[in-house]
């Protein structure tokens, strides 16, 4: 049989030198690492939502438009008649499309840290990613700093996720409208949690041409589905549906997405204790010695560790069966730092045990 070489000539070398995603096997784990919703539907509602499912025609192609779904999400989120809703597979699908419609030379900027797939589909790209590091006290936005890197480099697009992740915290508002004030290209506001901040941009759209508010129903507990949303402008998001695959949502998500949807009281229920929970684990963790844990507007918690114990504490709670998500490799602002989701009461109590646990050993 013949055999190709892989080589440069193959694949670009952007390609070769990238790294996979890894996500962590959490079999027979407490599953406090991926920023998930731990609560599951009532039996009625799942009752409700199967008896819906039996009509789903999946011998047939999706709605190509989801024009069902897109009602919905317009209705619920109170989305103007004026701006237009883009469905994508997850929000990473949504900034592969805006970063797939950029020129080969263009540059992109986001704070650092930040959400990882912004670099990734930067780099698989060959685009120009620019990184911008956070001050680090409190994990602001650098306002000069990145004033002068828009005035340099005129990305085309600035990636500004409210709250940030890994870091949990809202940015400065007037700050954020600085920069989409001087920004040359698009701003897209990242507001994957914004079921547990109470902030949004979504109401500067109207005053912004520039701005674009991407979503996701990921936090809110349909992980599973992968469904996100950008919100702005028909003109740019005219151009960015010229990209998106045919049938990029399928049938069995556009209905349990609008399903959901229109039961949204019960997450908002499930929200609530969870943001009542991060209280509770928030301070747990600030009473144990050598911890500190930052302000969280997210359903998770990033914490720093005593110097250069990360690590260990990380691979302590995972021997007691709790999987969190250990940030210090990444270095930086992240170093000695681990991020923990938050979960039901019962799950907060095994990773707060086996937190104070590791700490003894």
């Amino acid at each position: 049989m013949k055999s190709v070489v892989l080589s440069s000539s193959l694949f670009r070398p952007e390609i070769l030198a990238l790294s996979a995603y890894k996500v962590a096997d959490a079999s027979g784990m407490v599953k406090l690492d991926a920023m998930e919703n731990p609560y599951h539907w009532p039996e009625d509602i799942k009752a409700a939502w199967l008896a819906e499912l039996q009509d789903c025609p999946i011998n047939r192609y999706p709605d190509p438009e989801a024009r069902q779904l897109a009602a919905t999400l317009r209705e619920v989120e109170q989305i103007p008649a004026d701006f237009d809703i883009l469905l994508g597979n997850g929000s990473d699908e949504i900034i592969q499309m805006l970063l797939m419609a950029l020129p080969p030379t263009a540059s992109v900027l986001a704070p650092a840290p930040g959400f990882v797939m912004y670099k990734q589909l930067s780099d698989s790209l060959s685009l120009r990613y620019h990184a911008v590091p956070l001050v680090a006290d409190g994990f602001g936005l650098d306002l000069p700093a990145l004033l002068a890197t828009i005035a340099a480099h005129q990305p085309s697009v600035i990636f500004l996720a409210y709250p940030n992740n890994p870091t949990a915290n809202l940015f400065d508002p007037a700050a954020m409208i600085a920069i989409i004030e001087a920004a040359h290209g698009l701003v897209v506001i990242d507001e994957a949690y914004a079921p547990f901040a109470h902030a949004t941009f979504m109401d500067k759209l109207a005053a912004y041409d520039n701005l674009l508010v991407m979503r996701t129903v990921s936090k809110l507990g349909l992980a599973g589905l992968r469904l996100g949303y950008l919100v702005g402008q028909p003109k740019w998001l005219g151009e960015l549906n010229k990209i998106r695959l045919p049938y990029n949502i399928n049938s069995l998500t556009q209905i349990t997405a609008d399903f959901a949807l229109r039961h949204k009281p019960l997450f908002d229920g499930q929200t609530q204790r969870i943001c009542e929970q991060r209280a509770v684990v928030m301070e747990h963790i600030n009473a144990l010695p050598g911890l500190l844990a930052y302000p969280s507007a997210a359903n998770f918690i990033l914490f720093k560790t005593p110097s250069g114990q990360a690590d260990a504490i990380f691979a302590a709670l995972k021997a007691q069966g709790v999987l969190i998500k250990n940030l210090s490799p990444q270095g930086g602002l992240l170093a000695d730092c681990l991020r923990v989701t938050v979960g039901t009461p019962e799950e907060n109590a095994a990773f707060l045990q086996a937190l104070g646990q590791s700490l003894k050993d």
